[in-house]
């Protein structure tokens, strides 16, 4: 248990392309989850229940099964329909989708918060569906959840080792492999450590400074 500076530094910049790799899903799936909770809940909010009802099944199904599972059967299953992905981009399309069932619930919950007199007063005003929605309602709906999408980010963030379930040799898999093969696991594992309270407080302080731009007014 005596710490080698010299194994540290020769080891890190391995582990520096796996963060780049953990740092590219979780963008890439948190930019899917946030576009996809945009679309349930306005289709959650339709008035046609044939629209409205399967969203909400959808979405339930969705946080009611485990993301591993998820990552398993977008991995595992889909090729014996004919559909192949890469490894990152299965795990990718399951954090996105999985994460994408939250992100509706802080979406709805914003969209609730819109006083009734704002979609009385469009509706009066004879907007379309599409004018409605981007510049009364979302504008409005969205700086007050800021907070709470950026705390799935970061949840996404420290959720990525699961694809290691499906060969994507993100930071915790890199340190694992390299423990495996010099029998040494407490440089590579502590710079983990190092590495996602980084990138978690730099993801916090992002989320901040865009609570203060937008959710707060200034």
């Amino acid at each position: 248990m005596i710490w080698d500076w010299d194994f540290s530094l020769e080891i890190l910049p391995d582990l520096l392309r796996a963060l780049l790799v953990t740092v590219e899903a979780t963008v890439l799936g948190m930019a899917l989850a946030l576009v996809l909770g945009l679309v349930w809940a306005i289709a959650r909010r339709a008035r046609h229940r044939l629209i409205s009802l399967p969203t909400y099944w959808v979405v339930e199904f969705i946080r009611s099964t485990p993301l591993l599972v998820q990552i398993y059967f977008l991995f595992f299953v889909l090729p014996d329909a004919g559909i192949r992905l890469s490894p990152l981009t299965a795990g990718v399309v399951a954090l996105g989708l999985h994460y994408s069932a939250y992100t509706a619930e802080v979406y709805r919950a914003g969209i609730d918060g819109v006083p009734r007199g704002q979609w009385e007063a469009a509706l009066a005003l004879d907007m379309s569906p599409w004018h409605l929605w981007r510049a009364v309602i979302l504008p409005q709906a969205i700086p007050p959840v800021i907070p709470a999408l950026g705390n799935y980010l970061v949840a996404m963030f420290k959720d990525t080792p699961l694809l290691a379930a499906i060969t994507v040799l993100e930071l915790l898999q890199t340190a694992k492999l390299i423990g495996a093969e010099t029998f040494r696991y407490l440089e590579p594992l502590t710079l983990v450590g190092v590495l996602f309270l980084a990138i978690s407080l730099l993801a916090s302080r992002f989320v901040y400074v865009l609570e203060a731009r937008f959710g707060r007014g200034q």
